[in-house]
């Protein structure tokens, strides 16, 4: 049975990658969810000081729900998903689907999850 009382959205954190990688993930992730917190990468002028972590919120209930073809990454990719257990698992899947995941931890707590991952090129 579905809870309709989980909470939906998760917040997605990119580092140690350039503005393309990030940009090629959150690409893959606005066509199948809401986009609803910060604006992602590209969309701030060029001449702000180099970001090292990239952040957006989705809401996986909105959204488009299309696969995308993604842009190749140029390396490895750190993510974080932090959000609630059956929303961070769908949006795992997502990634999976475009790239290749590697899990490095995950910390679960008592309503949300907290998975970090290594997005690489397929």
């Amino acid at each position: 049975m579905y809870d309709l009382h989980i909470d939906t959205d998760v917040t997605v954190q990119l580092s140690e990658c350039c503005r393309e990688d990030a940009r090629a993930v959150f690409d893959v992730l606005d066509h199948t969810y809401q986009l609803e917190g910060l604006a992602p990468p590209g969309t701030q002028a060029e001449t702000v000081p180099a970001t090292t972590v990239w952040t957006a919120t989705f809401d996986t209930a909105g959204g488009r729900h299309e696969q995308s073809s993604p842009a190749p990454l140029t390396g490895m990719v750190g993510a974080v998903l932090s959000g609630g257990y059956h929303a961070v698992d769908e949006v795992e899947k997502v990634l999976a689907r475009s790239f290749a995941v590697q899990s490095v931890q995950s910390v679960s707590g008592d309503q949300e999850t907290e998975a970090r991952l290594l997005l690489a090129p397929r």
